[in-house]
């Protein structure tokens, strides 16, 4: 069981950007504007449709973030892109979650699925990530499916998500 609390807001995220939460050389999620959540509403290691641990998380989506000004103009949609990084970031926050050391890295990922777009008239996303295997050994490793909902309405997935954690963040 984590010494961490199932749940975190902004200023938790935030404590988490700058190396505060897990400790420096551990993981740490991106500052603002990378930083694709708002909140944490639950994470286990034990959870999810695989009993290997899961997270939730939201992000409230407003017509002034930055990604909407430029991609495109006119035409404005997140990229689908954040949506995947998001997905990573959570998996990476898990496993410094669960106590394991390290700096996190994205390592692939199998296959992406996106049916849906995020646009200024979207006011939530809301991340899924589920643990399919965790690997807690020399090499620290998390492998994951997720799925990302626009106002309750999936809209991207992805199978064979991986993050893996290391020493020098490299």
């Amino acid at each position: 069981m984590s010494q961490y609390p199932s749940s975190f807001d902004k200023d938790d995220l935030l404590k988490c950007a700058r190396g505060e939460l897990f400790g420096p050389g551990n993981a740490q999620l991106p500052e603002p504007p990378m930083l694709m959540m708002d909140r944490i509403t639950e994470i286990s290691a034990d959870g999810g449709s695989n009993g290997k641990g899961h997270v939730v998380a939201e992000f409230d989506i407003v017509p002034d973030l930055w990604f909407f000004k430029c991609h495109f103009p006119g035409n404005p949609i997140m990229p689908g892109c954040l949506g995947l990084d998001g997905l990573w970031q959570l998996t990476g926050f898990n496993l410094g979650w669960r106590g394991m050391q390290g700096l996190g890295m994205a390592l692939g990922v199998g296959e992406v699925k996106l049916t849906g777009m995020v646009t200024p008239a979207r006011k939530m996303l809301t991340y899924y990530v589920d643990f399919t295997r965790v690997i807690d050994r020399k090499l620290k490793l998390g492998v994951a499916d997720g799925r990302v909902e626009a106002d309750g309405e999936e809209i991207y997935s992805v199978k064979g998500m991986k993050v893996g954690l290391s020493a020098t963040g490299a």
